[in-house]
């Protein structure tokens, strides 16, 4: 591993403004993709999120960005608007006023939008539906964009928006250079590489192991109990400092929610019926630490990378292995230590115990009980 990012080209402006972040080191994905970044190379990376390719592909775009054009040079596209506001966020952290960033998404206020592009940014991000919609109203022209990332491809095919993102392609320069990250590469993905890219180099980062090895895994076997009265005994137990709670589906995550809510617990809901105005009400409380307990979606919550999530509880249990590992990997980052808690109903153990095997991690095993039961509100305990 390269000790430092000038060792990869990285300039010495960018470098020092790594460094005020706190980033010296470069991780695995940015050291394999940064320099055939400044090669002007197509590029596919099959990587995990939480791997550091947001920077992986910004650095080299930052520094062939030409501050003195005023034209939009580099276009990111994302699968949802958090993901979209935090890379517009980390051009932000990088910038002295020389980049000018704009992100466009779903919920803003369109005329808003349209002013903004008038003063021509440098980079645009946002999600596949705006952008198209921009461009087909002809107010977002992309002929000049020298720099394309596609940014978790999988999730635009997941969520149904790779009509869009093709429609959006065609219309950008095509004498550019595309850069397209995607955890996995199934067939519609390798489509867009075939039809859109030109010989693309591809890098795939290995998984050193499915479940970074500072986050304890716990399941909890729930019995007959009922399970959202297990889940505030696991509350009650852990006291989190901050946590996401992950349902199957919106509605039950409205359930849940509205259960702890009730039970007067700091508490909030991610999922897709929100309006983008509280969607970003509750991304900013949970940054402002005035949430302890997120109750989410997967879907809502992809690309959510919030700092400081010390507990992850699966409310349902994840139908895949890999939808559990994207779970359980919010929490224990940055070196910190990290909790995930599944909640396993009777019926549900195999699937756990196949869980458990092909992440290679010992999952401790507790149980909820009613501990003397003296009357019908006998207290759950863990253990």
């Amino acid at each position: 591993m390269s000790k430092n990012f000038s060792d990869l080209g990285v300039n010495k402006i960018l470098c020092e403004r790594l460094k005020k972040t706190g980033i010296v080191t470069p991780t695995e994905v940015q050291e394999k993709v940064i320099p055939l970044g400044f090669d002007k190379k197509d590029i596919v990376v099959e990587s995990q999120t939480g791997t550091g390719k947001t920077l992986a592909f910004l650095l080299p775009i930052l520094q062939s960005i030409n501050i003195n054009k005023d034209e939009i040079q580099s276009l990111i596209i994302t699968p949802t608007r958090e993901l979209a506001a935090q890379i517009t966020q980390e051009v932000e952290k990088l910038s002295n006023d020389d980049y000018k960033v704009l992100s466009i998404f779903g919920g803003q206020d369109v005329e808003r939008q349209i002013r903004k592009l008038k003063s021509e940014s440098h980079i645009v991000v946002g999600t596949p539906g705006r952008i198209l919609y921009h461009v087909q109203r002809k107010t977002l022209d992309l002929s000049r964009v020298r720099f394309l990332v596609i940014d978790e491809a999988d999730q635009m095919l997941n969520m149904g928006f790779i009509e869009e993102l093709n429609e959006v392609i065609k219309k950008v320069n095509p004498n550019r250079r595309t850069m397209l990250f995607s955890a996995t590469v199934p067939k519609g993905i390798r489509t867009i590489t075939l039809k859109h890219m030109k010989s693309p180099s591809t890098i795939r980062i290995k998984k050193k192991g499915l479940v970074v090895e500072n986050i304890s895994q716990i399941s909890v076997s729930i019995g007959e109990l009922k399970k959202e009265e297990v889940l505030e005994a696991v509350i009650n137990k852990e006291k989190p400092f901050m946590s996401i709670v992950f349902c199957k589906s919106k509605d039950k995550v409205k359930e849940v929610f509205n259960y702890l809510f009730n039970k007067g617990y700091l508490c909030d809901e991610l999922h897709g019926d929100l309006t983008p105005q509280k969607r970003r009400k509750v991304m900013k409380d949970l940054k402002d630490l005035k949430i302890q307990v997120l109750v989410a979606s997967d879907i809502a919550c992809r690309g959510l990378d919030v700092e400081g999530v010390t507990h992850i509880i699966n409310y349902d249990i994840p139908r895949e292995v890999d939808l559990y590992v994207h779970r359980i990997g919010r929490t224990g980052r940055a070196g910190q230590d990290g909790i995930a808690i599944t909640l396993v109903e009777p019926k549900e153990q195999k699937h756990m115990d196949l869980i458990e095997k092909s992440v290679n991690t010992k999952v401790k095993k507790l149980y909820a009980r009613v501990n003397n039961m003296k009357d019908d509100k006998g207290e759950i305990v863990i253990s």
